[in-house]
C-alpha cells in the first residue's frame, strides 16, 4: 500500500535536547519566586512537594502507563500552599502554567535540531501528511517546536501529557492516525526509542524507522525496525525503501 504519511516523535528524534528534573537551580529560583506569592518554602520543601503531587498523579490514573499534567502538578502545588484566603484559583489562572514553563525552561541545558532535520522535512512535507506522537507535555512541545523552527510543520499534534498515558500506548498513535485520516499500513513511524517508538507503533501495523540517536533504548528483545538511520539526513534513503 502507498505510504501517505509519517509520524515523528520529537525528543532525541527531532530535537535533541538535554534537561534535568532535579536539578537544583528549578526549585532554588521556584522558592524564590514564591515568597512573592505567600509561599515561604525552602528549595528543598518545594522539589518534595512537586515530586509527592507528580507521583500520586501518576497513581490515581490507573494507567498501565501513566503521564503527568505539569500544569495540574502546579495547579494543585499552588492550592496546598498558597495562603487559604488565595486558594481559590480559576481555570483561567495564569500561575499554574508560568510555574510549570520556568519549571521547564530552568531544568532545560539543550535544545537544537539535529543536523539536517528542517531540510529533509521540507523535502518531504509536499508529499506527505506529518504528524507528532510525543511524551511530555504540549505546554513545553509547543513552544519547544516554534524555538527550532519547526510549528505548522504537523497536523496533528498528538503529546502524551494532554491524554494522561505515555507511548507504547497504543491509543496515542491512534489518535494520530485518526486525526489524519490514515490507516496504519499507510503511515511510517520514525522514532528513536526501541520500545516506546518501534514497538508502540509496530503493534498496530505501521513501518518503522528506528533513529539511532544520543537519546532513546536501543534494544528491546524481539523487536526489529523496518529500517535503522544513523543520521537524520538517511530518512530520505528510509522513506524511499520502505515506499516500494
Amino acid at each position: 500500500m502507498k505510504i501517505k504519511g509519517i509520524i515523528f516523535d520529537i525528543n532525541g528524534t527531532l530535537t535533541d535536547i538535554l534537561t534535568d528534573e532535579g536539578y537544583e537551580e528549578i526549585f532554588r529560583a521556584i522558592s524564590h519566586f514564591l515568597t512573592y506569592r505567600g509561599i515561604l518554602m525552602n528549595r528543598w520543601e518545594v522539589k518534595d512537594a512537586y515530586f509527592r503531587i507528580l507521583d500520586a498523579q501518576r497513581k490515581a490514573s490507573g494507567e498501565k502507563y501513566p503521564e503527568f499534567d505539569a500544569v495540574e502538578v502546579w495547579r494543585e502545588f499552588l492550592f496546598r500552599n498558597l495562603p487559604e484566603s488565595k486558594r481559590k484559583i480559576k481555570p483561567s489562572d495564569p500561575m499554574p502554567r508560568f510555574l510549570a514553563d520556568m519549571y521547564r525552561g530552568i531544568s532545560r541545558f539543550r535544545l537544537t535540531l539535529y543536523p539536517e532535520v528542517k531540510a529533509v522535512l521540507d523535502e518531504l512535507r509536499p508529499h506527505y501528511q506529518m504528524a507528532v506522537v510525543s511524551d511530555g507535555q504540549s505546554a513545553w512541545a509547543m513552544p519547544e517546536l516554534k524555538a527550532v523552527g519547526l510549528d505548522g510543520y504537523f497536523n496533528p499534534v498528538i503529546v502524551s501529557g494532554d491524554f494522561g498515558y505515555r507511548k507504547p500506548d497504543r491509543r496515542l498513535f491512534q489518535a494520530a492516525l485518526t486525526g489524519m485520516g490514515l490507516t496504519p499500513e499507510e503511515v511510517i513511524f520514525v522514532g528513536n526509542d526501541m520500545y516506546r517508538d518501534v514497538f508502540g507503533a509496530g503493534r498496530l501495523g505501521m513501518k518503522t524507522v528506528f533513529f539511532s540517536s544520543n537519546q532513546g533504548g536501543k534494544e528491546m528483545a524481539g523487536e526489529n525496525p523496518d529500517y535503522i538511520i544513523y543520521r537524520f539526513a538517511e530518512l530520505r534513503q528510509a522513506v524511499d525503501f520502505l515506499q516500494r
